[in-house]
């Protein structure tokens, strides 16, 4: 009997279901390790049945032609308390653009949440210099995850009383390694200032992680024991890891070697089997998935002036949310052309296969 062939919409179908299973099972390992805390459980348990009710709901809008990701990434600002090196937002010089205002910005998450989306990463710039809208807009949907990358500096105590109040944000603190990568790349004296951070989230009892930039360098000391459980111990219960991206001329040394890049989804996956902790990579394993998941496969980013872009490291558009509704954007025809050839994306020398491949994906721009 033949092998029945399968077409490229049901493989890509097939794609999606496996994403949506995925953050299905993060979210449930995130419940496993919470425990027996009330004040987590409940409200993480509200999460993961809504996220089972949006992927019915992306699902709907896909059989009406939308593709509809589950995750949603918006850079709310291009604004920053630091400037650390090789910062992508200031790669993408969004300095002179105007950030979406406050009403905008509550209209797309508010559009998004109706399509179906899960989970809306909040990054920046800071994106805490904008947080009085943050919390307005994680009261308004309260069965949406909502991760904010952020350095952690301007969380005080205050701003940690509020934060146990919404137990929907998980803040993600940004950490290079252990002090002397950390206080190298964010300034003197971060580290430090980190870990007082992670004691303010860790009396309140809130549910938070680290962002960490994974790099040629640091790669080995980020996923080792030592730096682990140090930060095991300071409550941290999240470890994101985001693979370098050269957006800075003459960082390309940074960039994940190949053998790094193979390697790290089998690191991720031993230390999520060891430690009380949850262990995610960023873009992870392109080829378990069919290829990249940006353009809307997977995610999609809004930059801080409302451009929708297939990612953060591609600031590629031709659409604004400031000029058109959420659900006619992701129709957007340069999104679709991406979302067609993911096997083009599979693989890249840096941690962004879009970004690797800019002079196509300029050329797929200019044809729609």
């Amino acid at each position: 009997m033949s092998e029945q062939r399968i077409s490229p919409e049901d493989r890509q179908e097939q794609y999606r279901d496996l994403f949506n299973t995925t953050i299905g099972e993060v979210i449930s390992h995130a419940i496993r390790i919470i425990g027996a805390d009330p004040s987590l459980i409940i409200p993480a348990g509200k999460i993961l049945r809504y996220q089972k009710k949006a992927a019915k709901i992306r699902a709907k809008h896909e059989k009406e032609g939308l593709q509809v990701p589950p995750v949603m990434i918006i850079s709310i600002t291009s604004r920053c308390n630091l400037t650390c090196k090789g910062c992508y937002m200031h790669a993408r010089n969004e300095n002179p653009r105007t950030e979406m205002r406050p009403d905008i910005l509550t209209s797309v998450i508010d559009q998004a949440a109706d399509l179906g989306v899960s989970i809306l990463v909040i990054a920046g710039g800071e994106p805490l210099v904008r947080a009085d809208e943050i919390f307005r807009i994680a009261q308004a949907h309260p069965t949406i995850l909502f991760p904010v990358f952020t350095n952690g500096l301007l969380i005080d105590e205050q701003m940690a009383d509020t934060l146990a109040s919404y137990r929907n944000i998980v803040p993600l603190i940004s950490f290079e390694g252990l002090r002397h990568e950390t206080d190298a790349r964010r300034g003197d004296g971060v580290f430090d200032r980190l870990i007082t951070t992670c004691h303010l989230l860790s009396s309140r009892g809130i549910f938070f992680g680290c962002s960490i930039t994974a790099t040629r360098a640091n790669l080995e000391i980020v996923t080792g024991d030592v730096f682990i459980r140090q930060m095991t111990d300071a409550s941290i219960r999240v470890f994101s890891y985001v693979e370098y991206v050269p957006m800075t001329p003459g960082t390309i040394d940074l960039i994940l070697t190949h053998e790094q890049k193979q390697n790290l989804p089998g690191i991720l996956t031993r230390l999520n089997q060891k430690y009380p902790a949850l262990f995610l990579g960023f873009p992870g394993d392109e080829a378990y998935y069919g290829g990249c998941l940006a353009a809307g496969r997977g995610f999609v980013h809004v930059s801080p002036s409302g451009d929708l872009e297939p990612c953060p490291a591609a600031s590629y558009s031709d659409a604004n949310l400031t000029e058109m509704p959420l659900k006619e954007a992701l129709r957007s025809r340069f999104l679709q052309r991406l979302r067609d050839m993911p096997e083009v994306l599979t693989e890249s020398a840096g941690g962004c296969a879009l970004h690797e491949n800019q002079e196509w994906v300029r050329e797929i721009l200019s044809k729609t």
